[in-house]
């Protein structure tokens, strides 16, 4: 079932509507639902139950035209953003109209969704086998302005909660967790939690209860909320985390080549060049100690972030600060640290002025 959108009536009553929800209501945007069951007259349809185009085309053009007109009129209420979920690689769908785009603000990224949370529900023994799926996403990172999801149809009707989905024991679990949120959180394009998430809870949501806060009174679950926390204050003090999210120049690999250990290192760039973070990933439960990664820069480079702090939960596991780096060349760059990356673990590290 889809609305006829070639009809007047029915566009002015869809985008009263959302206008009304962003004037009266004042919230802070919206998020359109299946927007690829809009946007092709045979989504869900066998041939013979559609029309073609009047071009002979697959495309709903009434259904393009009035996505266009809703975002222009919705980003007139200053602040407000919109957001689709599409689940095709329909071009454009966060691009200005005046450039022949949708006029989204951003876009779900469901494949980079589905691939971290395969990947993470797969014992690290075997991940070796799934590099890619962590990989993957940054050959199309940069096509539309992309939002990381952990959807709400990820958390029930049995796929169970986040922390349900990885493998191991409580520990493992916990810091699969941590691991999972870093890398979201350092990975390009905007961020979105679904409320449990950030304390671990084991039960699906429910819309007829309320989430299970007194889980907070046992360590694990408090010291994940608090990497949360403390995950929110790390991304609004790094410029390089949030302001050159839908360009190539905010991102560039250092080395994701280490299959067999499940480690990938990886620099986010701000506006300033010179201003960088250096991640480094380590997916699997075996710590390492004098592992080298190159970096673009000598000096000393501060540890900001470590998901296996021992107020996060983890093993303590770290490398005490600061790293000077060393004249040794590695992953093409002159210069490189010898580094402890811990298990299950994200470490950031910046370069101190």
């Amino acid at each position: 079932m889809v609305f006829n959108y070639g009809r007047n009536e029915v566009r002015s009553f869809l985008i009263s509507n959302a206008l009304f929800w962003l004037k009266q209501y004042h919230i802070d945007g919206l998020r359109v639902d299946a927007v690829a069951s809009m946007l092709y007259l045979d989504y869900s349809r066998q041939p013979g139950e559609w029309i073609p185009n009047v071009f002979g085309g697959r495309e709903n053009l009434e259904a393009i035209e009035f996505l266009r007109r809703f975002n222009e009129l919705a980003h007139q209420v200053p602040g407000a953003v919109s957001v689709a979920e599409e689940s095709t690689a329909f071009p454009g769908v966060s691009k200005p109209v005046y450039t022949g785009g949708l006029g989204f603000t951003m876009k779900w990224n469901m494949g980079w969704m589905h691939d971290m949370l395969d990947y993470f529900a797969t014992d690290p023994l075997f991940r070796r086998f799934h590099h890619n799926d962590i990989t993957f996403s940054m050959l199309y990172a940069f096509q539309e302005n992309f939002l990381l999801p952990i959807s709400h149809d990820e958390v029930v009707h049995g796929k169970a909660s986040l922390i349900h989905k990885m493998p191991g024991d409580e520990w493992q679990r916990f810091a699969n967790v941590r691991a999972f949120l870093a890398y979201m959180y350092c990975h390009p394009g905007k961020k979105l939690l679904f409320m449990g998430c950030e304390f671990g809870q084991y039960e699906e949501w429910d819309y007829n209860s309320g989430l299970h806060w007194e889980l907070l009174t046992f360590d694990y679950h408090r010291k994940l909320q608090t990497l949360a926390r403390e995950l929110n204050l790390l991304y609004r003090a790094q410029p390089a985390l949030y302001e050159v999210d839908y360009h190539w120049s905010g991102f560039e690999w250092v080395d994701f080549h280490d299959v067999d250990h499940s480690i990938i290192s990886f620099l986010r760039r701000a506006e300033n060049p010179d201003d960088f973070l250096l991640v480094c990933c380590n997916f699997t439960p075996q710590p390492h100690r004098s592992y080298r990664i190159g970096v673009p820069a000598e000096g000393l480079y501060e540890e900001v972030f470590n998901t296996d702090a021992a107020t996060y939960g983890g093993s303590n596991l770290g490398n005490a600060g600061l790293v000077p780096s060393q004249p040794i060349k590695m992953h093409g760059r002159p210069n490189s640290l010898s580094l402890t990356l811990p298990p299950l673990g994200v470490a950031v590290f910046k370069r101190k002025g």
